[in-house]
């Protein structure tokens, strides 16, 4: 099936087919970075800590389809539980931006036409965004987590 220009405009999330839905995805990588919440006033931190399927040099999951099975915290994102799950979504997040009635950002694969956009843009969390090592989970104790987050929000 080949998607109709533009989709995103037209066809309300809800209502938008399998592939339309997962081509919104930019590939940023930024969902699967660990993130701390504040007990207090439940601001949320990222840190350079990445789930331990998630590949920095494709910015990509290793296993998309067995995701939620071999990390059962990992969140499936529908048009039910974006209203729930925007909270923890970066602001750059497609679906998010769409959820609040705005449009996809220049660099996005869909306006662009190239998957390759989202880098360039440096947005996906591949080491230059944030910038630095990313760290994978294993190599973190949980207790340590706060040491990792970062200076400013994504």
């Amino acid at each position: 099936m080949t998607l109709a220009p533009d989709f995103w405009k037209t066809t309300p999330l809800a209502e938008m087919t399998r592939e339309e839905w997962e081509a919104l995805c930019d590939r940023c990588g930024r969902c699967c970075l660990v993130k701390l919440e504040d007990e207090d006033d439940g601001e949320l931190m990222y840190t350079r800590v990445h789930c331990r399927l998630y590949d920095p040099r494709t910015c990509s999951c290793r296993n998309y389809p067995l995701r939620r099975t071999l990390v059962p915290g990992c969140v499936n994102l529908t048009p039910d539980t974006l209203e729930e799950a925007k909270a923890w979504m970066p602001t750059t997040c497609a679906y998010r931006l769409l959820a609040e009635g705005r449009d996809l950002p220049e660099w996005h694969p869909l306006v662009t036409g190239d998957p390759a956009s989202t880098r360039r843009a440096g947005i996906a969390a591949d080491g230059r965004n944030p910038p630095g090592r990313l760290i994978h989970e294993s190599s973190v104790d949980e207790d340590d987590l706060q040491d990792h987050a970062l200076d400013k929000p994504l």
